[in-house]
């Protein structure tokens, strides 16, 4: 299966830099998000080589959702956000990714987070996470296993560049964390499954194909995701009373091996 996710995030994230390099217009969807070609056509490229592989495994993709076109899930289905930073894409900064994610009975098993102008890319599944180097033409040249680092008395943590707040500031200071580094999209769940920071706090809201992709590789690497009741995250939310479908709590993501519970 990360045969595939890497096969199509690859070919995706060489779609986006294309229209990075040449520049685009963006647009604004009914969410008030932006949305720009490289999303529509990376989303494309992943939809079809997911649907040849795996005809049979329903996909939520973030612009498909966008458009109307929801599937029914079962247990197992698979996350899309073809370009996740959209805001950081558009601004010129190089912190954003293509996502791809399966997910089985609500967690996330699979998963690959793929930072194009960045060079790099993070895949995990079955407790074993890789950041893979990728070159000018696309190709993988240098895979390394990461894992999380213990928690340190000096905790570093992570936040949101384009959606932080004032909780943050709280759940820092009563943490007594000092260290923090504000970096958009999914890469803040690769950078505690490489080691390089502690705690990613979340207290804005996020959808699950915005989360799936970096979760997956952060639990293979060691790492947890619990919402604010210590439970685990889980994926596949529908019919929600308060919120629509797909659509994450606040959550606290770990780079450390201990149990989630002793963690909340």
């Amino acid at each position: 299966m990360l045969e595939t996710f890497e096969r199509a995030a690859l070919e995706a994230g060489k779609a986006i830099m294309q229209v990075y390099r040449e520049g685009c217009p963006s647009a604004r969807k009914a969410d008030n998000s932006p949305v720009t070609i490289a999303d529509e056509r990376a989303e494309r490229i992943i939809l079809a080589q997911l649907e040849a592989a795996f005809p049979n495994t329903p996909i939520i993709a973030e612009e498909s959702v966008a458009a109307g076109n929801v599937p029914v899930i079962g247990r197992s289905f698979f996350l899309v956000d073809p370009l996740d930073g959209t805001r950081e894409f558009i601004d010129r900064r190089p912190e954003f990714t293509v996502n791809i994610a399966y997910i089985s009975d609500g967690r996330p098993l699979a998963g690959i987070v793929f930072a194009p102008a960045l060079g790099v890319a993070f895949a995990g599944e079955n407790d074993k996470a890789e950041k893979l180097l990728v070159d000018d033409h696309f190709q993988v040249t240098e895979r390394t296993v990461i894992r999380v680092r213990p928690q340190p008395a000096d905790r570093t943590a992570l936040a949101s560049r384009s959606h932080n707040s004032p909780q943050t500031d709280v759940f820092l200071a009563a943490n007594a964390i000092s260290q923090c580094t504000n970096i958009g999209s999914s890469l803040k769940f690769c950078m505690l499954a490489e080691g390089l920071a502690d705690v990613y706090p979340r207290f804005t809201r996020t959808m699950e194909w915005d989360t799936a992709a970096g979760d997956a590789v952060l639990r293979a690497a060691g790492g947890s995701t619990v919402t604010l009741d210590g439970l685990p995250l889980t994926y596949g939310k529908t019919s929600q009373a308060h919120d629509s479908d797909f659509a994450n709590p606040n959550f606290i993501s770990w780079g450390s091996a201990r149990s989630a519970l002793e963690r909340a």
